[in-house]
């Protein structure tokens, strides 16, 4: 096995009646420190990335794809009640709702358990089923393996977003998919309890 990185923090999915979906790191463990990014496709499907430096950006497109990358300033607060996110163009206040029926089930997981590599592998089928475009393990770009354990999940009941001081429509699901990389996010808008592991594949032996 190759190099590992582990990013541990949460992931919010909105989609608008707009078309335009944004999906939301917030890191509060990570190779580079807390940080957060965002990753916004438009109705034409354009892919773009928010990132808060060069080094993430690096990181963040090397193993995803995008059309278009922009290093901003990601400000971003999570409470209990409410996630607030401005990066660059993007406007985003966000009210948090529920826990799902799947979040009570996953915290029914052992936490060390729900994240294991192995257990994602395993598990990956039954998650694209119990969340249609979900993935819980798959090949990443540049050659990388991905792993997502989710051991949280809530229902983000309202939000306002803007793209570029302009209304970007009311709060709806997050369709069609996104497509950065292997998974999506659940197409009910919500916000994750996540840790992500990327593996570097192995070096051929000499």
């Amino acid at each position: 096995m190759g190099k590992r990185w582990i990013f541990d923090g949460h992931i919010a999915g909105v989609g608008t009646a707009t078309g335009l979906r944004a999906v939301v790191g917030l890191w509060q463990q990570s190779p580079f420190g807390p940080f957060a990014d965002v990753m916004v496709q438009h109705p034409s499907g354009h892919r773009l990335l928010l990132a808060p430096s060069r080094e993430v950006a690096g990181f963040i497109s090397f193993t995803y794809g995008f059309d278009e990358v922009m290093v901003v300033e990601v400000g971003a607060r999570l409470s209990d009640e409410q996630l607030k996110v401005d990066a660059g163009p993007l406007g985003l206040r966000a009210g948090l709702g529920r826990r799902t029926l799947l979040g009570t089930a996953l915290r029914g997981v052992p936490r060390p358990l729900a994240v294991h590599p192995a257990w994602l592998r395993a598990i990956s089928p039954l998650a694209a089923v119990l969340s249609p475009g979900a993935r819980t393990s798959g090949t990443a770009g540049s050659g990388r393996r991905e792993y997502y354990g989710v051991s949280d999940l809530h229902h983000i009941s309202s939000a306002v977003v803007s793209w570029d001081g302009l209304d970007a429509g009311a709060l709806a699901p997050i369709r069609p998919a996104v497509s950065f990389g292997f998974s999506s996010v659940p197409p009910r808008p919500s916000l994750a309890r996540v840790r992500t592991t990327v593996e570097e594949p192995a070096s051929d032996p000499l």
